[in-house]
């Protein structure tokens, strides 16, 4: 384009834009409406029905956003609804939306305002006087009596009726009970027994009714006059066991959960008197009014009983117009929204059309600039493109590296499961050899104590690992209990003080207060600590000094430990590294796993704490763990936390208390050499050891997978079981939860043996039904005596079913599996009692399993045989029998199944020590 085609084009986009201006001043709005200012003194607005009559209002006025809405509330209070009347016509409002707390008080104030000009609308509750311009509300002298008149058809013209009324003096309760009364007339067999003042709430119904429905227990029907009183009234009559007697009816109809309509459909009201708020129709007689328009004095909202016969179709119609109203507010938003778009570019359009007028003078410019610019956006169109692919690229790597990184450590995990098998058969035999087994030379004691040591210091690494994975994937909860913070550090210190003792090592410890209270996890400072006095007595040389203070700061909210060494101290070049895993010091000596200083970093992280230490070289270091006085409460937990103590600093001698030695003598003796205990192991070494174990106190069988436990266990039935979680095909959880659902084996306890010890891993187990969790590696002497504890405990469970069966009803509820397998037992029994050949085969065969299993189970659950289980149900049902004087002792024995009578006299005197005859004569002589 040159410049002689440009001038004439640019002097017509000009004449264009003036154009445009003109258009837009001849199009501007017109006259807008006058504005009103409504004022609407309310009673109260603290109850549904008040707060659905504004909700009505300002529905409707949604229509008319030219009026300024002003509500005050008088809160029950008529001298405050007063003087808010007189704040409006101080206002100078232009109309006055008035529903009164009662009628005589605000009577004068009303009619003041009607006389100064100001129109009067009246709404709900009517005044004294007539000097008002319009009335909106129900009639609630219809509602009386439609309410009297369903009442008298609902009891069929008889009985005693209780009627709840509203707050005394106002207008709807008068009329309401006039109409009452009025309606009740028509049927003489109709009372109104009483009367209680409820005040329009349901506090006060529960606090006045009972006592009225206890001086008239006659009471058939309640009529309150709203739904608030008339739910509080079932509510008297649900506690006092009247509900299903006395029926409640209501007043107002509301929609809503909390309405009386769905009071009506749930079955809490007998029926309600819909009565409208008449929120909508009183802004309409507003506007009309307002506008000059024709209106109505006398606006009567209509009435009609809603009970169960149409209270669905009610609410389904109340749901459909509060759809259809939020569709309307919607599209009244929308419009709103359009209008304030039209003025916002009609606005733009007037900056436009100015801006276009100086556009044009730059438009020659603009066109040279766009030539420049379309070729520098092509060059960075260019090196955008290359930079998405290198992102791209770099995104490709970074997932490669996650899937890989979490690949290895779920390797890594899996690995460190995997080394507490072996572990397990180390420190088993070993430990039982220390503490339980005979006299050894002290050079053999000293090697067994070498391979414990450094077998636990193996398990501390699989347990630092644990955690390292734990923390890494977020799966360590805290749960924090409320505890003494200085006695928790003292008993950590004690476990040191041999060590240091040893080595002429000054362990000192110093807290401010004796007793400073704090919510912590016991086992994530105790590992934490651990790690930390465990370095400070590594490094720290013979004869030097370790210090450990405490110190609380309440300014910061915190309190501050600090372990303090002059051992070598930490060299500039490993300071920036001291806390990255597996990261080990330039220094030659005490080398550990580079673990340590991580852990107790990471943990302490993750208690919301700080860890940080200084350090010189050649004088010491200080470590200082900060920690928050008060934690959020989702990291407090109610129960104590089990402390599961750590086998941290193994190599220095600082080996966790074990078993006590008297614990290798028997500590129960619930079991004896009859009783047969299954393993189930796929480990072969493992489940050599413990058969090896069990074997000299019980009989053992084992199994290697879960399937073949399961069929062994309900082929033998025995006494007790001991499986591993992790079990090919079938898991160990899962055999337990097969065990306790089925009523074979139901009963036997069974102990879970696992590597796995988190305390979510340990809850699942429980949940399973597992009875006892025991994680690897374990002590033999302790598991031999868990064992003989969970027996012990089954036969008190014995004695509680045999104690259950012997009163005089002999069938037991079926509360559990085990209970409903006796209860099916003696139900078959029960069912063939008049069978004198009755065998074990037969209740066998009619439930379903072995004579062997039957026998086992009976044995297991009762500790007696079948057959005695039989007789003793046979004279249980004797006893009832003899108190019947028209069977003989020979009809009553041939009756229970017995060959003869004289059997049955021999077995009934050798169970109850006196013959059938003198048992009978006894109850005879006491009736």
């Amino acid at each position: 384009m040159n410049r002689c085609s440009f001038l004439p084009a640019f002097f017509r986009l000009c004449g264009l834009c003036c154009g445009i201006l003109l258009w837009l001043v001849g199009c501007s709005p017109s006259t807008p409406p006058p504005k009103y200012t409504i004022g609407f003194s309310q009673c109260t607005n603290g109850d549904a029905w008040r707060q659905a009559m504004l909700a009505g209002m300002q529905k409707e006025l949604s229509f008319y956003p030219e009026v300024r809405f002003r509500i005050k509330d008088a809160h029950d209070d008529s001298r405050l609804q007063e003087k808010q009347i007189r704040e409006f016509l101080r206002e100078k409002v232009d109309l006055l939306i008035v529903s009164a707390n009662e009628a005589e008080p605000i009577t004068p104030i009303v009619e003041e305002a009607f006389n100064r000009g100001i129109p009067v609308v009246i709404l709900d509750r009517r005044t004294t006087s007539k000097l008002y311009t319009a009335y909106v509300g129900g009639n609630n002298l219809e509602v009386g009596q439609a309410a009297g008149n369903y009442v008298g058809n609902l009891l069929q013209g008889r009985g005693n009726v209780l009627e709840v009324l509203g707050a005394p003096g106002a207008s709807p309760a008068v009329d309401r009970h006039r109409g009452f009364a009025q309606a009740l007339a028509s049927y003489p067999g109709l009372h109104l027994v009483a009367q209680v003042h409820g005040d329009w709430k349901r506090p006060s119904v529960m606090a006045r009714l009972p006592t009225i429905l206890r001086q008239h227990p006659e009471t058939n029907l309640i009529f309150a006059h709203n739904d608030r009183m008339a739910l509080g009234a079932y509510q008297v009559c649900k506690k006092l066991g009247l509900d299903q007697r006395i029926r409640v009816i209501g007043v107002d109809g509301l929609p809503g959960p909390h309405g009386g309509l769905q009071f009506v459909q749930d079955g809490v009201l007998a029926a309600t008197m819909l009565y409208p708020p008449g929120g909508e129709e009183a802004i309409r007689t507003a506007m009309k009014i307002l506008r000059k328009e024709t209106y109505e004095k006398e606006n009567t909202l209509s009435t009609m009983v809603i009970d169960s016969t149409n209270v669905l179709t009610m609410k389904l119609q109340t749901e459909k117009l509060t759809s259809q109203q939020q569709d309307i507010q919607r599209q009244q938003r929308l419009l709103q929204q359009q209008r304030d778009t039209y003025a916002s570019q009609q606005t733009v359009l007037y900056v436009l059309a100015a801006a276009l007028l100086g556009a044009g003078v730059l438009g020659l410019l603009v066109w040279r600039a766009f030539r420049a610019n379309r070729r520098i956006n092509r060059q960075l169109g260019e090196q955008n493109q290359e930079i998405l692919s290198q992102r791209n690229q770099i995104q490709e790597f970074a997932e490669r590296a996650r899937v890989e990184t979490e690949a290895k450590l779920r390797f890594f995990t899996n690995f460190s499961h995997e080394l507490r098998t072996p572990l397990t058969l180390i420190l088993g035999p070993v430990e039982e050899m220390l503490t339980s087994g005979p006299e050894m030379p002290a050079a053999q004691r000293q090697d067994l104590g070498l391979i414990r040591r450094n077998a636990q210091r193996l398990l501390q690494l699989v347990n630092q690992l644990m955690d390292f994975r734990k923390i890494d994937v977020g799966k360590m909860p805290v749960r924090a209990t409320e505890g003494n913070l200085v006695a928790f550090v003292r008993e950590i210190m004690d476990v040191f003080e041999r060590p240091a003792r040893q080595r002429g090592i000054s362990l000192r410890f110093l807290p401010a207060e004796p007793v400073i209270p704090l919510w912590f996890d016991v086992n994530i400072l105790d590992k934490v600590f651990f790690n930390l006095l465990s370095n400070a007595l590594k490094f720290t040389p013979d004869r030097g000094h370790i210090t450990v203070s405490i110190q609380p700061l309440p300014a910061d909210r915190t309190v501050r430990i600090s372990v303090e060494d002059d051992g070598s101290g930490i060299s500039d070049e490993d300071k920036a590294h001291i806390f990255e895993w597996f990261y080990q010091g330039q220094q030659s000596v005490a080398k550990g796993s580079g673990m340590g200083l991580a852990l107790a970093l990471g943990l302490t992280r993750l208690h919301q704490g700080q860890l940080t230490f200084t350090s010189q070289p050649g004088k010491g270091s200080t470590f200082v763990v900060t920690l928050p006085l008060e934690l959020p409460a989702t990291l407090r937990s109610d129960s104590p936390s089990a402390l599961v103590s750590p086998a941290f600093a193994l190599d220095e001698g600082i080996t966790n208390p074990g078993l006590a030695p008297d614990l290798a003598g028997t500590l129960a003796t619930g079991a004896s050499s009859e009783a047969l205990v299954l393993v189930i192991e796929d480990n072969p070494e493992v489940n050599a050891f413990l058969a090896q174990k069990l074997q000299p106190h019980f009989q053992v069988s084992t199994a290697f997978d879960g399937a073949t436990g399961l069929r062994m266990a309900a082929e033998s039935i025995p006494d007790l079981i001991v499986c591993d979680v992790m079990l090919p095909e079938l898991s160990g959880l899962e055999v337990v939860a097969q065990l306790k659902g089925d009523w074979r084996t139901s009963h036997i306890p069974v102990v879970l043996l696992t590597a796995r010890n988190a305390p979510e891993q340990q809850v699942e187990g429980v949940q399973a039904g597992a009875d006892l969790y025991l994680t690897k590696p374990f002590n033999p002497t302790f598991l031999l005596e868990s064992l003989r504890t969970l027996l012990a405990n089954r036969e008190k469970q014995r004695e509680h079913f045999r104690r259950e069966l012997s009163v005089d009803t002999v069938t037991v509820a079926p509360q559990r599996v085990d209970q409903k397998f006796l209860a099916d037992l003696t139900a078959i029994i029960e069912a063939n009692l008049s069978r004198s050949e009755l065998s074990v085969e037969d209740v066998a065969r009619s439930l379903g399993i072995s004579r062997v299993q039957l026998y086992r189970k009976v044995k297991a659950v009762l500790g007696t045989g079948v057959t005695d289980f039989i007789q003793g149900i046979r004279l249980t049902k004797a006893r009832q029998l003899l108190l019947d004087d028209e069977l003989t002792i020979a009809e009553v024995a041939y009756q229970l199944g017995f060959s003869s009578p004289s059997y049955f006299s021999t077995s009934f005197k050798a169970r109850y020590q006196v013959s059938p005859s003198e048992f009978r004569a006894m109850h005879t002589t006491a009736g």
